[in-house]
């Protein structure tokens, strides 16, 4: 993953509560085990007006022009505002990987799914929780100006925004995680000469383990 230190992005808003995993990534497109190939089908049946399914060059597909990731103002977006409990419903870890793979490194609204948050960590998207309060003048603001771009400070904990700067909370091993880039494993294996040298003591205090 790439690290996520100072993260300055253009915003887009979707404003709806309980976005569950399967409008973000349908169930047809759990096709595979890799990381990669689902930034097209990202919010599918909402993003195209024929039907979806795994395999098609969604080049060729017709756009709903409604759809807030279609419209030319949000080209490019990085960072995807949203309502109370975003990621709710099934724990496909294959939603953060469409939301990455599209170009999101960060999602802003009160409150997440828990399983979809820590996924989301995991693959290097930042989720930030804020009061309803601060969402809604995010929507507000965004609402009236074109192009409204934001800065994230994770050292500092910080969203920095036209209307103010905003502190949010986040676990120091996720911090961990996102400003080293690192996942659960490669966390793990940086920590192979304090892992090996306690294995050593451990087999010398106790010998009779060994087989």
């Amino acid at each position: 993953m790439a690290p996520f230190t100072l993260h300055r992005g253009r915003v887009a808003p979707l404003d709806r509560a309980n976005v569950d995993t399967d409008a973000i990534l349908p169930k047809q497109f759990m096709k595979s085990t890799a990381r990669t190939g689902y930034g097209s089908y990202l919010f599918d049946a909402e993003r195209y007006l024929d039907e979806g399914h795994w395999g098609m060059d969604c080049r060729t597909r017709p756009l709903n022009p409604d759809f807030v990731l279609n419209q030319a103002r949000y080209a490019g977006a990085t960072v995807l505002l949203a309502r109370r409990n975003f990621g709710c419903g099934s724990s496909r870890e294959h939603a953060p990987w469409a939301l990455a793979e599209f170009g999101f490194r960060a999602l802003i609204a009160p409150s997440f799914a828990d399983i979809f948050q820590d996924n989301c960590i995991k693959n290097g998207v930042l989720p930030i929780s804020l009061p309803e309060a601060q969402v809604d003048d995010l929507f507000r603001f965004e609402h009236h100006t074109p192009a409204f771009e934001l800065t994230i400070d994770l050292p500092r904990q910080l969203l920095l925004t036209p209307v103010g700067e905003f502190p949010f909370a986040i676990r120091p091993y996720d911090k961990t995680l996102l400003l080293t880039g690192d996942d659960e494993i490669a966390f793990t294996l940086s920590h192979g000469e304090a892992l090996d040298s306690f294995e050593r003591k451990h087999w010398a205090a106790h010998p009779w383990l060994v087989g």
